[in-house]
Protein backbone atom coordinates (compact mmCIF):
# COMPACT_ATOMS: atom_id res chain seq x y z
CA UNK A 1 0.00 0.00 0.00
CA UNK A 2 1.16 3.59 -0.64
CA UNK A 3 0.56 6.63 1.54
CA UNK A 4 0.31 9.60 -0.77
CA UNK A 5 1.39 12.07 1.88
CA UNK A 6 5.00 13.22 1.85
CA UNK A 7 7.19 12.70 4.91
CA UNK A 8 7.94 15.90 6.77
CA UNK A 9 11.65 15.22 6.81
CA UNK A 10 12.22 14.09 3.25
CA UNK A 11 10.81 13.15 -0.16
CA UNK A 12 9.56 9.93 -1.79
CA UNK A 13 9.49 9.02 -5.48
CA UNK A 14 8.89 5.96 -7.68
CA UNK A 15 11.23 5.14 -10.57
CA UNK A 16 10.16 2.80 -13.40
CA UNK A 17 13.17 0.95 -14.82
CA UNK A 18 13.76 -0.27 -18.36
CA UNK A 19 16.90 -2.38 -18.42
CA UNK A 20 19.53 -0.41 -16.51
CA UNK A 21 17.95 3.00 -17.23
CA UNK A 22 15.24 5.02 -15.48
CA UNK A 23 12.38 5.10 -18.00
CA UNK A 24 9.86 7.11 -15.93
CA UNK A 25 9.83 9.06 -12.64
CA UNK A 26 6.94 10.23 -10.50
CA UNK A 27 6.31 11.47 -7.00
CA UNK A 28 4.82 9.01 -4.54
CA UNK A 29 1.50 10.90 -4.58
CA UNK A 30 1.27 10.45 -8.38
CA UNK A 31 1.97 6.72 -8.01
CA UNK A 32 -0.90 6.55 -5.50
CA UNK A 33 -3.21 7.96 -8.19
CA UNK A 34 -2.20 5.12 -10.52
CA UNK A 35 -2.97 2.57 -7.80
CA UNK A 36 -6.40 4.13 -7.22
CA UNK A 37 -7.17 3.66 -10.92
CA UNK A 38 -7.75 7.34 -11.68
CA UNK A 39 -5.29 7.32 -14.59
CA UNK A 40 -3.58 4.71 -16.75
CA UNK A 41 -0.43 4.40 -18.84
CA UNK A 42 -1.22 3.02 -22.30
CA UNK A 43 2.45 2.41 -23.10
CA UNK A 44 2.67 0.01 -20.13
CA UNK A 45 -0.38 -2.10 -21.08
CA UNK A 46 0.06 -5.79 -20.19
CA UNK A 47 3.54 -5.17 -18.78
CA UNK A 48 5.26 -6.46 -15.65
CA UNK A 49 7.10 -3.30 -14.56
CA UNK A 50 10.23 -3.25 -12.43
CA UNK A 51 9.87 -0.23 -10.12
CA UNK A 52 11.83 1.30 -7.22
CA UNK A 53 10.57 3.26 -4.22
CA UNK A 54 13.19 5.96 -3.54
CA UNK A 55 13.10 7.74 -0.17
CA UNK A 56 15.24 10.89 -0.02
CA UNK A 57 16.45 13.15 2.77
CA UNK A 58 15.80 16.92 2.63
CA UNK A 59 19.39 17.22 1.29
CA UNK A 60 18.34 14.84 -1.59
CA UNK A 61 20.51 11.98 -0.33
CA UNK A 62 19.09 8.47 -0.83
CA UNK A 63 17.83 7.04 2.45
CA UNK A 64 16.14 3.79 1.38
CA UNK A 65 15.28 1.80 -1.75
CA UNK A 66 12.62 -0.87 -2.32
CA UNK A 67 12.90 -2.86 -5.59
CA UNK A 68 9.33 -4.08 -6.35
CA UNK A 69 7.26 -5.40 -9.28
CA UNK A 70 3.80 -4.24 -10.38
CA UNK A 71 1.57 -5.45 -13.24
CA UNK A 72 -0.34 -3.11 -15.58
CA UNK A 73 -3.43 -4.55 -17.34
CA UNK A 74 -4.50 -4.25 -20.99
CA UNK A 75 -5.77 -0.70 -20.34
CA UNK A 76 -2.49 0.41 -18.74
CA UNK A 77 -3.98 0.52 -15.23
CA UNK A 78 -2.13 -0.78 -12.17
CA UNK A 79 -3.19 -4.17 -10.82
CA UNK A 80 -6.11 -3.47 -8.44
CA UNK A 81 -5.11 -6.39 -6.19
CA UNK A 82 -1.57 -5.07 -5.68
CA UNK A 83 -1.06 -4.30 -1.98
CA UNK A 84 2.66 -4.57 -1.30
CA UNK A 85 3.54 -2.48 1.82
CA UNK A 86 6.57 -0.82 0.24
CA UNK A 87 6.73 2.11 2.68
CA UNK A 88 6.75 -0.23 5.69
CA UNK A 89 9.35 -2.44 4.00
CA UNK A 90 11.55 0.62 3.42
CA UNK A 91 11.67 1.23 7.18
CA UNK A 92 12.62 -2.42 7.85
CA UNK A 93 15.31 -2.79 5.20
CA UNK A 94 18.83 -3.92 6.10
CA UNK A 95 21.91 -1.81 5.41
CA UNK A 96 22.85 -1.38 1.78
CA UNK A 97 25.52 0.52 -0.16
CA UNK A 98 26.55 4.09 0.62
CA UNK A 99 24.99 6.40 -2.00
CA UNK A 100 26.41 9.66 -0.64
CA UNK A 101 24.61 10.06 2.66
CA UNK A 102 25.76 6.94 4.50
CA UNK A 103 24.51 3.35 4.14
CA UNK A 104 20.95 3.20 2.83
CA UNK A 105 18.14 0.85 3.86
CA UNK A 106 17.76 -1.70 1.07
CA UNK A 107 14.88 -4.10 0.32
CA UNK A 108 15.10 -6.49 -2.65
CA UNK A 109 14.36 -10.16 -3.35
CA UNK A 110 17.69 -11.36 -1.91
CA UNK A 111 17.42 -9.01 1.11
CA UNK A 112 13.79 -8.96 2.20
CA UNK A 113 12.60 -8.59 5.83
CA UNK A 114 9.39 -10.53 5.01
CA UNK A 115 9.99 -13.78 3.04
CA UNK A 116 6.27 -13.96 2.19
CA UNK A 117 6.58 -11.04 -0.26
CA UNK A 118 10.09 -11.80 -1.61
CA UNK A 119 8.71 -13.13 -4.93
CA UNK A 120 7.09 -9.73 -5.61
CA UNK A 121 10.50 -8.03 -5.44
CA UNK A 122 13.53 -8.07 -7.75
CA UNK A 123 17.31 -7.82 -7.36
CA UNK A 124 19.36 -4.84 -8.61
CA UNK A 125 22.17 -5.34 -11.12
CA UNK A 126 25.57 -4.36 -9.72
CA UNK A 127 27.56 -5.15 -12.88
CA UNK A 128 29.93 -2.34 -13.92
CA UNK A 129 28.36 -0.37 -16.76
CA UNK A 130 24.78 -1.34 -15.84
CA UNK A 131 24.80 -0.71 -12.09
CA UNK A 132 21.29 0.22 -10.93
CA UNK A 133 22.60 2.09 -7.86
CA UNK A 134 24.71 4.38 -10.06
CA UNK A 135 21.72 4.96 -12.38
CA UNK A 136 19.48 5.86 -9.42
CA UNK A 137 22.10 8.21 -7.99
CA UNK A 138 22.43 10.03 -11.35
CA UNK A 139 18.64 10.40 -11.59
CA UNK A 140 18.48 11.80 -8.05
CA UNK A 141 21.24 14.29 -8.83
CA UNK A 142 19.43 15.36 -12.03
CA UNK A 143 16.30 16.01 -9.87
CA UNK A 144 13.84 16.02 -12.77
CA UNK A 145 10.99 15.91 -10.23
CA UNK A 146 12.15 19.32 -8.91
CA UNK A 147 12.37 18.45 -5.22
CA UNK A 148 13.50 21.42 -3.14
CA UNK A 149 16.97 20.69 -1.85
CA UNK A 150 17.75 21.91 1.67
CA UNK A 151 21.46 22.65 2.03
CA UNK A 152 22.98 21.40 5.30
CA UNK A 153 24.15 24.04 7.78
CA UNK A 154 27.87 24.57 7.84
CA UNK A 155 29.62 23.52 11.00
CA UNK A 156 32.62 25.28 12.51
CA UNK A 157 35.13 22.44 12.60
CA UNK A 158 38.26 23.24 14.65
CA UNK A 159 41.54 22.75 12.85
CA UNK A 160 44.22 20.88 14.78
CA UNK A 161 47.85 21.35 13.96
CA UNK A 162 48.86 17.92 15.19
CA UNK A 163 46.95 14.65 15.24
CA UNK A 164 45.55 13.74 18.63
CA UNK A 165 44.71 10.27 20.01
CA UNK A 166 40.97 11.04 19.56
CA UNK A 167 41.56 11.90 15.89
CA UNK A 168 43.47 8.66 15.36
CA UNK A 169 40.63 6.74 17.01
CA UNK A 170 38.11 8.47 14.71
CA UNK A 171 40.22 7.53 11.67
CA UNK A 172 40.28 3.90 12.80
CA UNK A 173 36.51 3.96 13.29
CA UNK A 174 35.98 5.41 9.81
CA UNK A 175 38.28 2.77 8.30
CA UNK A 176 36.31 0.01 10.00
CA UNK A 177 33.04 1.56 8.86
CA UNK A 178 34.30 1.75 5.26
CA UNK A 179 35.49 -1.89 5.43
CA UNK A 180 32.12 -2.99 6.83
CA UNK A 181 30.36 -1.08 4.04
CA UNK A 182 32.50 -2.77 1.36
CA UNK A 183 31.76 -6.17 2.88
CA UNK A 184 28.00 -5.46 2.86
CA UNK A 185 28.12 -4.38 -0.77
CA UNK A 186 30.07 -7.52 -1.76
CA UNK A 187 27.62 -9.78 0.10
CA UNK A 188 24.70 -8.03 -1.65
CA UNK A 189 26.39 -8.47 -5.03
CA UNK A 190 26.96 -12.18 -4.35
CA UNK A 191 23.28 -12.62 -3.41
CA UNK A 192 22.07 -10.80 -6.55
CA UNK A 193 24.42 -12.82 -8.79
CA UNK A 194 23.11 -16.05 -7.25
CA UNK A 195 19.56 -14.88 -7.91
CA UNK A 196 20.40 -14.07 -11.55
CA UNK A 197 22.01 -17.50 -11.93
CA UNK A 198 18.87 -19.21 -10.59
CA UNK A 199 16.65 -17.24 -12.97
CA UNK A 200 18.92 -18.06 -15.95
CA UNK A 201 18.93 -21.76 -15.08
CA UNK A 202 15.14 -21.76 -14.79
CA UNK A 203 14.84 -20.07 -18.23
CA UNK A 204 17.18 -22.65 -19.81
CA UNK A 205 15.22 -25.53 -18.29
CA UNK A 206 11.93 -24.00 -19.46
CA UNK A 207 13.29 -23.57 -23.03
CA UNK A 208 14.52 -27.16 -23.00
CA UNK A 209 11.13 -28.46 -21.89
CA UNK A 210 9.43 -26.48 -24.68
CA UNK A 211 11.89 -27.84 -27.28
CA UNK A 212 11.36 -31.41 -26.09
CA UNK A 213 7.57 -30.98 -26.20
CA UNK A 214 7.77 -29.57 -29.74
CA UNK A 215 9.92 -32.50 -30.89
CA UNK A 216 7.54 -35.00 -29.31
CA UNK A 217 4.59 -33.30 -31.03
CA UNK A 218 6.37 -33.46 -34.41
CA UNK A 219 7.14 -37.16 -33.90
CA UNK A 220 3.54 -37.91 -32.90
CA UNK A 221 2.22 -36.06 -35.97
CA UNK A 222 4.55 -37.99 -38.29
CA UNK A 223 3.56 -41.30 -36.74
CA UNK A 224 -0.13 -40.43 -37.17
CA UNK A 225 0.42 -39.52 -40.83
CA UNK A 226 2.33 -42.74 -41.39
CA UNK A 227 -0.45 -44.78 -39.78
CA UNK A 228 -3.13 -43.06 -41.92
CA UNK A 229 -1.18 -43.77 -45.12
CA UNK A 230 -0.66 -47.39 -44.08
CA UNK A 231 -4.38 -47.90 -43.42
CA UNK A 232 -5.28 -46.23 -46.71
CA UNK A 233 -2.83 -48.49 -48.54
CA UNK A 234 -4.31 -51.59 -46.95
CA UNK A 235 -7.80 -50.47 -47.94
CA UNK A 236 -6.69 -49.93 -51.55
CA UNK A 237 -5.09 -53.38 -51.66
CA UNK A 238 -8.29 -54.93 -50.33
CA UNK A 239 -10.41 -53.15 -52.92
CA UNK A 240 -8.04 -54.16 -55.71
CA UNK A 241 -8.19 -57.79 -54.59
CA UNK A 242 -11.98 -57.63 -54.66
CA UNK A 243 -11.87 -56.20 -58.18
CA UNK A 244 -9.63 -59.02 -59.31
CA UNK A 245 -12.00 -61.60 -57.83
CA UNK A 246 -14.90 -59.92 -59.58
CA UNK A 247 -12.99 -59.96 -62.84
CA UNK A 248 -12.23 -63.70 -62.55
CA UNK A 249 -15.81 -64.45 -61.59
CA UNK A 250 -17.00 -62.55 -64.65
CA UNK A 251 -14.74 -64.57 -66.90
CA UNK A 252 -16.17 -67.82 -65.48
CA UNK A 253 -19.74 -66.65 -66.00
CA UNK A 254 -19.02 -65.59 -69.56
CA UNK A 255 -17.61 -69.06 -70.35
CA UNK A 256 -20.78 -70.73 -69.07
CA UNK A 257 -23.30 -68.57 -70.95
CA UNK A 258 -25.34 -69.78 -73.97
CA UNK A 259 -25.00 -66.61 -76.02
CA UNK A 260 -21.21 -66.75 -76.15
CA UNK A 261 -20.64 -64.03 -78.74
CA UNK A 262 -22.88 -61.50 -77.03
CA UNK A 263 -21.31 -62.25 -73.71
CA UNK A 264 -17.82 -61.95 -75.17
CA UNK A 265 -18.69 -58.50 -76.53
CA UNK A 266 -19.95 -57.37 -73.14
CA UNK A 267 -17.01 -58.97 -71.44
CA UNK A 268 -14.53 -57.20 -73.70
CA UNK A 269 -16.09 -53.84 -72.87
CA UNK A 270 -16.11 -54.68 -69.17
CA UNK A 271 -12.59 -55.99 -69.42
CA UNK A 272 -11.35 -52.76 -70.96
CA UNK A 273 -13.10 -50.80 -68.23
CA UNK A 274 -11.69 -53.03 -65.49
CA UNK A 275 -8.21 -52.86 -67.01
CA UNK A 276 -8.39 -49.08 -66.97
CA UNK A 277 -9.58 -49.15 -63.38
CA UNK A 278 -6.89 -51.65 -62.49
CA UNK A 279 -4.17 -49.55 -64.07
CA UNK A 280 -5.45 -46.46 -62.31
CA UNK A 281 -5.47 -48.26 -58.97
CA UNK A 282 -1.98 -49.59 -59.61
CA UNK A 283 -0.75 -46.05 -60.30
CA UNK A 284 -2.41 -44.90 -57.08
CA UNK A 285 -0.72 -47.74 -55.23
CA UNK A 286 2.65 -46.75 -56.67
CA UNK A 287 2.07 -43.14 -55.58
CA UNK A 288 1.06 -44.35 -52.11
CA UNK A 289 4.20 -46.49 -51.91
CA UNK A 290 6.33 -43.49 -52.91
CA UNK A 291 4.63 -41.36 -50.23
CA UNK A 292 5.20 -44.08 -47.63
CA UNK A 293 8.90 -44.28 -48.54
CA UNK A 294 9.20 -40.47 -48.35
CA UNK A 295 7.42 -40.34 -44.98
CA UNK A 296 9.57 -43.15 -43.58
CA UNK A 297 12.69 -41.31 -44.75
CA UNK A 298 11.42 -38.07 -43.20
CA UNK A 299 10.64 -39.92 -39.96
CA UNK A 300 14.15 -41.43 -39.96
CA UNK A 301 15.75 -38.03 -40.66
CA UNK A 302 13.83 -36.40 -37.79
CA UNK A 303 14.82 -39.17 -35.39
CA UNK A 304 18.49 -38.91 -36.28
CA UNK A 305 18.89 -35.26 -37.20
CA UNK A 306 21.68 -33.31 -35.55
CA UNK A 307 20.70 -30.49 -33.14
CA UNK A 308 20.97 -26.96 -34.57
CA UNK A 309 24.28 -25.18 -34.04
CA UNK A 310 24.42 -23.08 -30.84
CA UNK A 311 21.06 -24.53 -29.70
CA UNK A 312 20.50 -25.79 -26.16
CA UNK A 313 20.47 -29.46 -27.31
CA UNK A 314 23.78 -28.97 -29.15
CA UNK A 315 25.35 -27.44 -26.05
CA UNK A 316 24.03 -30.34 -23.96
CA UNK A 317 25.40 -32.90 -26.40
CA UNK A 318 28.83 -31.24 -26.61
CA UNK A 319 28.83 -30.85 -22.80
CA UNK A 320 29.21 -27.08 -22.98
CA UNK A 321 26.03 -27.00 -20.87
CA UNK A 322 25.10 -29.72 -18.36
CA UNK A 323 21.58 -30.63 -17.30
CA UNK A 324 21.51 -31.54 -13.62
CA UNK A 325 18.54 -33.14 -11.82
CA UNK A 326 18.10 -33.81 -8.13
CA UNK A 327 16.21 -36.71 -6.54
CA UNK A 328 16.22 -37.83 -2.88
CA UNK A 329 18.35 -40.91 -2.37
CA UNK A 330 20.32 -40.24 -5.55
CA UNK A 331 21.40 -36.65 -5.11
CA UNK A 332 22.41 -34.50 -8.06
CA UNK A 333 22.51 -36.37 -11.39
CA UNK A 334 24.32 -34.96 -14.42
CA UNK A 335 22.17 -36.22 -17.31
CA UNK A 336 24.04 -37.46 -20.41
CA UNK A 337 22.68 -36.17 -23.70
CA UNK A 338 21.51 -39.67 -24.65
CA UNK A 339 19.44 -39.99 -21.44
CA UNK A 340 17.58 -36.65 -21.61
CA UNK A 341 14.51 -37.98 -23.46
CA UNK A 342 14.38 -41.09 -21.22
CA UNK A 343 14.59 -38.94 -18.10
CA UNK A 344 11.80 -36.53 -19.07
CA UNK A 345 9.64 -39.48 -20.08
CA UNK A 346 9.61 -40.74 -16.47
CA UNK A 347 11.92 -38.96 -13.98
CA UNK A 348 10.97 -41.22 -11.05
CA UNK A 349 11.68 -44.40 -13.02
CA UNK A 350 15.06 -42.96 -14.04
CA UNK A 351 15.92 -42.09 -10.42
CA UNK A 352 14.78 -45.55 -9.25
CA UNK A 353 17.04 -47.23 -11.81
CA UNK A 354 20.00 -45.16 -10.59
CA UNK A 355 19.24 -46.47 -7.08
CA UNK A 356 19.10 -50.06 -8.32
CA UNK A 357 15.37 -50.32 -7.55
CA UNK A 358 12.13 -50.62 -9.44
CA UNK A 359 9.81 -47.64 -9.59
CA UNK A 360 7.12 -48.86 -7.09
CA UNK A 361 9.79 -49.66 -4.47
CA UNK A 362 11.41 -46.25 -4.96
CA UNK A 363 8.03 -44.50 -4.64
CA UNK A 364 7.31 -46.42 -1.42
CA UNK A 365 10.69 -45.37 0.04
CA UNK A 366 10.16 -41.78 -1.16
CA UNK A 367 6.80 -41.61 0.66
CA UNK A 368 8.55 -42.84 3.81
CA UNK A 369 11.44 -40.37 3.31
CA UNK A 370 9.14 -37.37 2.88
CA UNK A 371 6.80 -38.34 5.76
CA UNK A 372 8.44 -40.83 8.16
CA UNK A 373 5.49 -42.09 10.22
CA UNK A 374 4.20 -45.55 11.11
CA UNK A 375 1.91 -46.85 8.32
CA UNK A 376 0.40 -49.74 10.28
CA UNK A 377 -3.37 -49.94 9.75
CA UNK A 378 -5.72 -50.93 12.58
CA UNK A 379 -8.94 -52.91 12.15
CA UNK A 380 -10.79 -49.77 11.02
CA UNK A 381 -8.18 -49.03 8.33
CA UNK A 382 -6.74 -46.05 10.21
CA UNK A 383 -2.96 -45.53 10.03
CA UNK A 384 -0.94 -45.36 13.27
CA UNK A 385 0.92 -42.16 12.23
CA UNK A 386 3.54 -42.36 14.98
CA UNK A 387 6.80 -40.55 13.96
CA UNK A 388 9.65 -42.98 13.25
CA UNK A 389 13.30 -42.81 12.22
CA UNK A 390 13.85 -41.87 8.57
CA UNK A 391 15.84 -44.29 6.39
CA UNK A 392 17.88 -41.98 4.18
CA UNK A 393 19.20 -44.61 1.73
CA UNK A 394 16.69 -46.37 -0.57
CA UNK A 395 18.73 -49.59 -0.71
CA UNK A 396 18.54 -49.93 3.10
CA UNK A 397 14.76 -49.54 3.31
CA UNK A 398 12.67 -52.63 4.14
CA UNK A 399 8.94 -52.38 3.56
CA UNK A 400 6.89 -53.52 6.55
CA UNK A 401 9.85 -53.04 8.91
CA UNK A 402 11.30 -49.57 8.50
CA UNK A 403 7.84 -48.02 8.08
CA UNK A 404 6.62 -49.36 11.46
CA UNK A 405 7.05 -47.96 14.97
CA UNK A 406 8.53 -50.15 17.73
CA UNK A 407 5.04 -51.20 18.87
CA UNK A 408 3.96 -52.49 15.44
CA UNK A 409 7.24 -54.00 14.22
CA UNK A 410 6.36 -57.21 16.08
Amino acid sequence: MVNAGQAADGYSAVFFMEGSQVARQMRLSEFGAFLDGYVGLSDLAETDVRAILVNLSPELNVRSLVFFRIWFDEEGRADSSWNLPIEALAEQGAKGPDMGGGPIRLVCRSQCPDPAVAQELWDPDMTPGSNHFQTIRKAVVANSLHFQKIEPEEENIPVLTASSPDENADDDGRDRARLAQVLREQRLRIKTLQSVHRDSLADIQREHRLEMQALRSDMAALEQRHERVRLSNEQLKTRLSQRNEQYLSMQEKMAEGDDRQRQESNVNAETVLLREQLERKQRELELRDDKIVALEQENHDLRHREPAEDSLLEQLRSQVVFLVAYHPGVGHITLPYSDIETYFGNPLAYAAERCGMNEPAYKEWLAHYEHPVCSHLDDEGKACGEPIMRVTQPAEYQSGVDDRCDQHKA
